[in-house]
């Protein structure tokens, strides 16, 4: 069904079941995750912050994509970026037990809406980004070690995959955002003095903050 099609009410009503149910359980797991204590809780305020951009999440990839397959993809990797985001902050690690699943369940979504609504170039689009990404962050990584771990490498050739898959000026306006959003939180720090200049900030937020940005500007993904 294409995003025109589907009510606001039904779009906020979808966003908030998944916020309350999914919210409580993806803050113990950002928490657990991040100091690596199978025993750790969340507190009621990151519990409440989790849900509110769980429901966010789910409502712009239904947004973007309508019902379809495809909007897995979008979900899924929304979630986990509130997961990682919140991991990244607290301790600047992006754990892999959130990105390589999202790499599947993302492929698999793209795979299955392609499969059912046949936009093969779109697929082979969102691969070859996906690719590109990961690659030149890789490359980024390799000879800049202390600007770009492999844990953003893996990150943005993740991104990639989502981006891609919207379309290349999605792909290109989603890592120049990033880019330019870890620019202003940096000077932002440094002029607060809560940072200097060769301290080490979290670079996913960033990323993942000028992929959702990308999506809004490219806006609901075309029918097959």
């Amino acid at each position: 069904m294409p995003t025109a099609d589907l009510p606001a009410g039904v779009v906020a009503a979808l966003a908030l079941v998944g916020g309350l149910a999914l919210g409580p359980w993806l803050a113990r797991v950002s928490v657990r995750l991040a100091w690596r204590d199978d025993a750790a809780s969340a507190s009621p305020l990151r519990t409440a912050l989790t849900g509110l951009l769980v429901a966010l999440a789910l409502a712009g990839a239904l947004l973007a994509g309508g019902l379809r397959p495809g909007t897995v993809a979008l979900a899924w990797a929304g979630v986990a970026g509130v997961v990682l985001g919140a991991v990244d902050l607290a301790v600047h690690r992006l754990p892999d037990a959130v990105t390589l699943p999202a790499y599947a369940a993302v492929a698999t979504a793209l795979l299955v809406d392609t499969v059912a609504l046949g936009p093969w170039p779109a697929l082979l689009r969102a691969v070859l980004a996906g690719g590109a990404a990961f690659g030149l962050a890789a490359c980024a990584a390799v000879l800049s070690p202390r600007g770009l771990g492999f844990g953003d490498v893996k990150l943005l050739g993740l991104l990639g995959l989502v981006l891609g898959w919207v379309g290349w000026g999605a792909l290109l306006t989603g890592v120049l955002l990033g880019l330019v959003t870890g620019a202003a939180a940096s000077l932002t720090l440094i002029a607060a003095g809560r940072a200097g200049w060769r301290t080490a900030l979290p670079f996913g937020p960033p990323l993942l903050v000028g992929a959702v940005l990308a999506l809004a500007v490219a806006g609901p993904v075309p029918p097959a």
